[in-house]
């Protein structure tokens, strides 16, 4: 996440009176050059939890809901009002006082979360408020942050899993089971994502953000319009493309192009898709999980797959592109923040927790990284908030035309149908290595 305050960057949706969508979808992020994990990296579930899926399956609850209006806050929205405190950030945003004030002891909290993806005011403004010093440390993909965290005598207070490792976590203890007393501002989410994939007794996070993973290309530049998974293999497109470094999602691409399911446990399947998945990759002329914008912006690439909320900005930059759900169904996440095992730090994590969530704080990822936010309280205070914040290029913009802009656009509030129709990446279990094995052999081409 970018710590210079980067345009308004990182997003799963919605309306808060009655627009379609449901009010925030499920993601995350990934550098350039990813860091190949051992097939051990990270252990199979025990084969009596980890039945095997003998078809596509689609998204799993909460997403696949038959109602998409915006469920009711706890409270009227009305009832909050921001306090700001006498402290400004570098970007001169005004720091709102923590509501509630959580007592703290300690005075350092250590932050694990992902690359381009936390709001640098955030981090700035708990630290003033609370005089505690944040160390924050990046990472680009789940498995990452999973290898650090499982190779033991990790300090981190808190980590930002997503997707299928945040049941990988929960199964290896590496999360602790959230004290949902000290979590007041928990209110604030919108019950759709109270409970995230992977997660679903809502124990182990404080959900953050929701967002798509999908096609993008430049509509100046490339002719014929990608309408499918399908498309991204076109030969006119060799070379032209930018990808997310993410293993999971690019090999459930390549399995849902083949009509496969994107969480298949069949080794044989996986070892059908292997050649296609060969050449998907000779298609990408770069890999990017921290930005992948930048490189459609600049033009050095005409097409891609991309995260919801990357594309969303590379579009406020260059109308030209455009955002596709392809016709075989699009991939969803949903991240959150969790507590680490033997965490040195508890009280801030809490205190940290709730100042996240708070909604004159948590509004900030409209102007920063826009993807879907699962923060109903937030999206109900910028609906209405009208005082003038600097983004990334120093432009003067509201919280208000933040929100509409957000609301506005296809690529933040997917379709009903979209939602309805699309996959979300689950624990593959005994599985799991085999993916880690495709994944390292097509990309080192052996």
């Amino acid at each position: 996440m970018n710590e210079n305050n980067e345009p308004y960057r990182h997003s799963h949706n919605r309306e808060l009176t009655g627009l379609l969508l449901l009010s925030l979808m499920l993601t995350a992020c990934v550098t350039a050059t990813p860091t190949a994990v051992p097939p051990t990296a990270i252990p199979p579930a025990p084969t009596a939890t980890s039945p095997v899926p003998v078809k596509p399956t689609t998204l799993p609850s909460p997403l696949a809901t038959p109602t998409f209006a915006p469920s009711p806050l706890a409270a009227p929205a009305n009832t909050f009002v921001s306090k700001p405190s006498s402290h400004t950030t570098e970007s001169g945003f005004v720091c709102p006082e923590p509501q509630p004030r959580v007592e703290v002891k300690s005075a350092q909290l250590n932050l694990f979360v992902w690359a381009e993806y936390v709001p640098a005011d955030i981090v700035e403004c708990f630290e003033v408020v609370y005089g505690i010093t944040v160390n924050q440390s990046d990472y680009s993909s789940n498995e990452e942050m999973y290898a650090k965290l499982a190779a033991g005598g990790s300090t981190f207070d808190v980590a930002q899993p997503s997707d299928y490792i945040i049941e990988v976590m929960i199964r290896t203890g590496l999360l602790q089971k959230l004290d949902q007393a000290q979590l007041p501002n928990l209110a604030n989410i919108d019950p759709i994502y109270r409970a995230a994939p992977g997660d679903p007794t809502g124990e182990y996070l404080a959900p953050y953000q929701v967002g798509t993973e999908s096609i993008v290309y430049n509509a100046d530049t490339v002719k014929e319009p990608l309408v499918s998974w399908r498309d991204l293999w076109r030969p006119d497109l060799t070379g032209r493309l930018v990808f997310v470094d993410d293993a999971r999602y690019v090999i459930g691409l390549t399995l849902l192009s083949a009509g496969y399911d994107p969480n298949t446990t069949d080794p044989k399947v996986l070892e059908t898709i292997k050649p296609k998945l060969i050449d998907l990759i000779k298609q990408v002329r770069v890999f990017d999980s921290d930005s992948p914008k930048n490189a459609l912006i600049a033009g050095d690439v005409d097409a891609g797959f991309v995260y919801n909320g990357e594309a969303f900005l590379a579009a406020r930059e260059n109308p030209a592109l455009t955002y596709v759900y392809p016709t075989e169904g699009t991939l969803f996440y949903q991240d959150g923040y969790g507590l680490v095992k033997d965490a040195p730090h508890p009280d801030a994590a809490y205190a940290w927790f709730n100042y996240a969530l708070q909604a004159d704080v948590a509004w900030l990822t409209l102007r920063d990284y826009p993807y879907t936010n699962a923060n109903r309280a937030a999206l109900e205070y910028a609906k209405t908030a009208t005082f003038k914040v600097k983004d990334a290029d120093g432009n003067e913009v509201s919280p208000a035309e933040l929100y509409a802009a957000y609301i506005a656009s296809p690529i933040t509030n997917p379709p009903a149908e979209v939602i309805q129709n699309g996959y979300a990446m689950r624990d593959v279990g005994d599985a799991l290595p085999l993916y880690d094995q495709l994944w390292t052999e097509v990309k080192t081409g052996h």
